[in-house]
């Protein structure tokens, strides 16, 4: 199979032991019933095999829908599923699920992350200094400024240990628009703004960046921001421009085996078109930037 016949939002890739693990969305069940995740490998990213299935919804599962953004890490020896789990009667949020292998079967692991009476999606994680911190958009549903939030996790992954902090708000960037259809589509009043997709990352020369999605001219995008004291915690300075202006976005940083940064994220934004969209990330004087 090659990239342009997977069709997914949200890509992750996760490179292993000379191989390229590609996670993602389901396109067909992304705004409705949902039933699992998939998992596709190559070793050259252009060439893939799968979709193998990595979790099926168990019967009585408590979450039937958006099952969202899955992110594959590997630590202390096992590999977790980060990934957003909802339905009906309650929030959005963010839970772990654990296997012993990238492809493998993966299960429940610990607790729901983010606080039950939030409505929170993408959670992303950072290792920094022994420590782990969850990174999330704490969604417009709940405060239409659409924040980018932090906690810190337990050692084990299975639970919080601090409370939410707020990195900042969609409002700030100067490139993100409030969503025209607000009214329409969630009846909410007002300006409405959309945060989702962070992914944290260090650069070679010491910088810590972040990109995320929101609305921008008419469609979705991708900005960047830059922690003004290299710290998680921020400050964060927002990015002008967009590094990808339109009907594309939740994109991540990967480091090929090669050594090359490279940026995935769906492309184009449209319903059962979406394909996982491999750039180069670049950082010159005007700041992050894909490029071909």
């Amino acid at each position: 199979m090659k990239t342009e016949q997977i069709n997914i939002r949200d890509p992750y890739v996760l490179a292993h032991n000379g191989k390229y693990y590609l996670f993602g969305t389901r396109s067909e069940t992304s705004w409705g019933e949902a039933f699992g995740f998939d998992c596709f490998v190559s070793e050259n990213l252009q060439d893939w095999e799968g979709p193998v299935e990595i979790f099926h919804r168990p019967e009585g599962f408590f979450a039937t829908k958006n099952f969202w953004a899955p992110e594959c890490y590997e630590f202390n020896g096992a590999f977790y599923l980060l990934t957003t789990f909802g339905g009906e009667g309650m929030k959005k949020g963010i839970y772990l699920l654990k296997s012993d292998k990238p492809d493998g079967n993966y299960t429940l692991y610990g607790n729901r992350l983010t606080p039950e009476d939030w409505c929170c999606i993408d959670g992303t994680l950072f290792f920094e200094n022994n420590r782990v911190y969850l990174v999330y958009s704490h969604s417009f549903e709940d405060t239409p400024d659409a924040d980018i939030c932090i906690q810190e996790l337990s050692a084990d992954l299975t639970h919080t240990i601090s409370e939410p902090e707020t990195l900042f708000a969609a409002k700030e960037a100067p490139w993100a628009k409030p969503v025209p259809f607000a009214k329409a589509e969630f009846s909410m009043d007002g300006e409405v703004y959309f945060s989702d997709g962070p992914c944290v990352f260090r650069l070679d020369d010491g910088k810590l960046c972040m990109t995320w999605s929101s609305w921008s001219r008419g469609s979705y995008a991708v900005g960047a921001a830059i922690s003004e004291n290299g710290s998680v915690e921020g400050p964060w300075r927002q990015q002008e421009a967009p590094i990808w202006p339109e009907n594309g976005g939740h994109g991540m940083v990967f480091t090929s085996h090669s050594g090359e940064r490279l940026f995935v994220f769906h492309y184009p934004n449209d319903k059962s078109k979406e394909r996982p969209c491999f750039k180069k990330l670049v950082l010159d004087q005007s700041g992050l930037r894909l490029s071909d």
